[in-house]
């Protein structure tokens, strides 16, 4: 499989052109992966656009490739959304990893009341830029057409009010409903939203909360999953159920 490389100019750019790789993606091409000239790679913009070309120069500081066929893939509908709650040590990064290798359309990093990991200030634009990265690199090892954006952190008020127009799954591993039990109309346009709490799980007044607001409390299965692992083990199960694998 070609590699896959992400930047900007893939917008607009068609059969025919030559587009640059430049900064960290040329470093990466040239010097980490070693491309050749003639080799084929595909480019992307992050956005749908994509683009098969040969490389036609290698250096370190640009790596030039003549686009040979373009594509615009379609976003996903229904979008999942992973509603994440900021966990201690890196297993929400390892969450936001997985999920986005596993196709998930956003991110939403969610201050729970039991999170350890406390986002504020200068940490909180750090936190934002790191998983946004995490997610980059992993679409890109993915060979994703689209990479999902990372929202502003949330506390429970704001996840609430962000999941009015949206179908939420609730994580919950004393539920009675499991989640491979749930029916999916057909047309349904609605935002999956999938809440997924903090190792130390969901305080039960944010269960309370959100079920008021209409979330639906379902579980994975017999077994309690860590919170690195919940989501993107949901993640596949909502791909095959919405007919996406």
């Amino acid at each position: 499989m070609p590699l896959h490389f992400v930047v900007d100019a893939a917008s607009t750019a068609h059969v025919g052109d030559v587009v640059a790789l430049t900064g960290d993606e040329a470093h990466h091409a040239a010097a980490v992966r070693r491309v050749r000239v003639g080799e084929e790679v595909t480019l992307g913009d992050g956005r749908g656009a994509w683009l098969t070309g040969v490389c036609e120069a290698v250096a370190p500081r640009e790596v030039r490739v003549r686009v040979r066929d373009r594509t615009l893939v379609p976003a996903a509908a229904p979008r999942i959304v992973l509603v994440q709650a900021l966990a201690k040590g890196d297993r929400d990064e390892l969450a936001v990893q997985a999920a986005t290798e596993l196709g998930v359309d956003e991110i939403v990093p969610w201050q729970a009341s039991r999170s350890v990991s406390r986002w504020q200030g200068p940490k909180l634009v750090k936190g934002v830029a790191r998983w946004s990265t995490i997610a980059r690199e992993a679409a890109k090892q993915a060979h994703r057409a689209w990479i999902p954006p990372v929202a502003t952190p949330l506390g429970t008020p704001g996840v609430i009010e962000r999941a009015a127009d949206a179908r939420v799954l609730l994580l919950e591993p004393t539920a009675e409903r499991a989640l491979t039990a749930l029916d999916w109309p057909r047309g349904e346009a609605r935002d999956i939203l999938l809440v997924v709490g903090p190792e130390g799980g969901i305080d039960g007044a944010e269960i309370d909360a959100f079920e008021a607001a209409g979330a639906e409390p379902v579980r994975m299965g017999a077994s309690v999953l860590r919170t690195s692992t919940a989501g993107p083990a949901a993640i596949a199960v909502l791909s095959a159920a919405l007919g996406r694998w």
